[in-house]
């Protein structure tokens, strides 16, 4: 168990509870709170654009605050990345896809496509995340 396990455990409820809104919203289904930030009861900048799918988080490690990275392969590329997707949250286990760099950067609307590297972590041992821009992620 990272750092001080009573702590963890009540850090990674609330993570929970904020992974799965994001979880919420990117299935589309409804969420009846007026919040800003990582629990922004939409998608995107204005609730009347629906044009975006995915709120990328990254994660960072409880105990030395480092941010988590994982590998991925990507049309046979090999690379890391420390951006995901939220997939699941199981009690204290979050499932995430991991979002890799658009190769294609004169695609400035969809700053991440998809990988198939999907990773489990138990949330004791995330102290926190970052959500960052809503964005359109293709082929999820």
């Amino acid at each position: 168990m990272c750092c001080n396990h009573e702590e963890n455990e009540r850090n990674s409820c609330c993570l929970a509870d904020i992974l799965r809104v994001i979880l919420r919203l990117q299935r589309k289904e409804e969420c009846g709170k007026d919040l800003e930030g990582c629990d922004k009861p939409f998608l995107g900048p204005t609730p009347t654009l629906n044009n975006f799918n995915t709120r990328p988080i990254t994660l960072y490690n409880c105990c030395t605050n480092t941010l988590w990275t994982m590998d991925y392969e990507l049309n046979g590329a090999t690379g890391t990345s420390s951006v995901f997707r939220v997939e699941n949250v199981d009690d204290c286990c979050l499932t995430c896809r991991v979002l890799a760099p658009n190769p294609d950067t004169t695609a400035t609307d969809t700053p991440y496509v998809a990988t198939n590297s999907f990773f489990t972590i138990n949330l004791n041992c995330v102290g926190a995340i970052k959500c960052l821009a809503d964005v359109f992620v293709p082929c999820i």
